[in-house]
């Protein structure tokens, strides 16, 4: 059999309608404050099977932005609700259970606290000190973004 230009276009043409039904890139998952642990000890907060799962991939989560400490600041403190101040710990033994660090790929600019934001980026967990400000997390998102939700 000898292959022609008008085979070579039937073949490219059948095979279009396969290309284009590709499914959709998935969502990254969301998060919500209420998913990121499952309890509380005399030991501290335990991260959900959720927030186990998701470590290391990206997510996305709706909360506010808590005032950074600097106007040129590389990242930002996404609380479950608007905070007048920044709630700032001294140890991750106080970290708190509704706020979660996001590290910007890029910067950005700062919205008003009261504005709800959806931040994305990928989840880490564990105890790390910021080189730079020695501000401890539990929870981080990083490479992150945020729009305005």
């Amino acid at each position: 059999m000898t292959i022609t230009r008008r085979h070579c276009l039937a073949g490219l043409a059948a095979g279009l309608p396969l290309s284009l039904a590709r499914p959709a890139r998935a969502a990254a998952p969301e998060l919500t404050f209420d998913d990121l642990y499952s309890s509380f000890s005399a030991l501290g907060l335990e991260f959900s099977g959720k927030v186990k799962a998701l470590t290391g991939q990206p997510i996305r989560m709706k909360g506010f932005m808590a005032p950074p400490l600097k106007a040129e600041a590389k990242f930002f403190v996404l609380t479950q609700i608007p905070m007048a101040l920044c709630p700032f710990c001294s140890t991750d033994a106080d970290w708190p259970d509704n706020i979660l660090v996001v590290y910007l790929a890029r910067k950005q600019t700062f919205t008003r606290p009261n504005e709800p934001i959806e931040a994305r980026g990928v989840l880490e967990r564990g105890s790390w000190t910021d080189p730079d400000t020695g501000f401890v997390s539990q929870l981080r998102l990083r490479d992150a973004r945020y729009e305005r939700a």
